[in-house]
């Protein structure tokens, strides 16, 4: 069976190039962020007014000390990069993570529960879909303050609803399934059948809506880092780097282009990570290879 499990995925990356184009994308973003002080040239907050400025080294005055150049107070804008994506998977993975939590659990009860409690969720699913992310993301972040561990509560509050919509509508179904309801007849607790019956069987499609929400978080989050309502500096992000060169953009550009093109590329594979393991765990299109 896992042999059978083994060769069906195989030929679905066969079928699915983009998928694994989105698996190595995302595969050096992680290495990068994990061994940053091993590929950073030098300390990412050193400032050096000597080099304020610097083109990257395929240009006229570059240097291979500074490969992408540096940024108006003479930064080095690779190391900035590669530490930025820290950040970024940090807040991203975490703040998916806190808000699939929440959304698994509350569609897992509004779903199976019914009647005022199914309600009263999504009715608060509907109130928050109804806002606008960004503009509660603003104001979260100004009311509490801007740091790491408010970004990643800010971030998780606006991803919850997603999740519980879904598992929402797939317990509905679930739970008027002939096993559950042999499996009610036996006596067996709800919340026993939740956790043990229902839970499993709603997995994949969170799985796929979870990656697809990192890439949405990571967006937001360069948006507020954009805003200045980020992480605080002098820590590096994607965000503030492009907030950073924008005054530079005739005479610099690369301080705000390198961050943008690691944004759109990381956003890019992880999307196409997402519809990979869509297809992959689709059991419609497992049966057709």
């Amino acid at each position: 069976m896992r042999r059978a499990h083994l060769r069906s995925s195989l030929r679905l990356v066969r079928r699915s190039p983009l998928a694994s184009v989105g698996a190595l994308i995302v595969g050096l973003v992680i290495v990068a962020a994990l061994a940053a002080p091993l590929l950073a040239t030098t300390d990412p907050i050193d400032q050096d007014l000597t080099v304020v400025l610097q083109p990257p080294f395929w240009m006229e005055d570059g240097s291979v000390r500074h490969p992408l150049g540096t940024d108006h107070l003479g930064r080095d804008v690779y190391s900035r990069l590669v530490y930025g994506a820290r950040i970024s998977l940090t807040i991203s993975v975490l703040a998916a993570l806190l808000g699939a939590a929440a959304g698994v659990a509350a569609g897992l009860v509004a779903g199976y529960l019914g009647g005022w409690v199914d309600a009263v969720i999504m009715r608060i699913v509907d109130l928050n879909l109804a806002f606008p992310l960004i503009l509660l993301a603003l104001a979260v972040v100004a009311l509490l303050g801007a740091s790491l561990r408010n970004l990643i509560i800010v971030m998780a509050i606006t991803t919850w609803m997603i999740y519980a919509r879904v598992v929402r509508g797939l317990t509905l179904t679930l739970r008027e399934q002939e096993f559950v309801q042999a499996i009610r007849a036996l006596g067996a607790h709800d919340a026993r059948i939740i956790a043990r019956h229902i839970l499993p069987n709603v997995l994949a499609p969170v799985m796929v809506i979870w990656t697809l929400e990192v890439a949405r978080v990571i967006l937001m989050e360069s948006a507020l880092s954009f805003l200045g309502l980020g992480v605080p500096p002098p820590t590096p992000t994607w965000g503030r780097m492009l907030a950073e060169g924008r005054d530079y953009l005739v005479v610099a550009g690369w301080i705000s282009i390198f961050p943008g093109i690691a944004i759109m590329v990381t956003v890019l594979g992880i999307n196409f990570l997402g519809d990979g393991l869509r297809d992959l765990l689709d059991p419609r299109l497992r049966q057709q290879t």
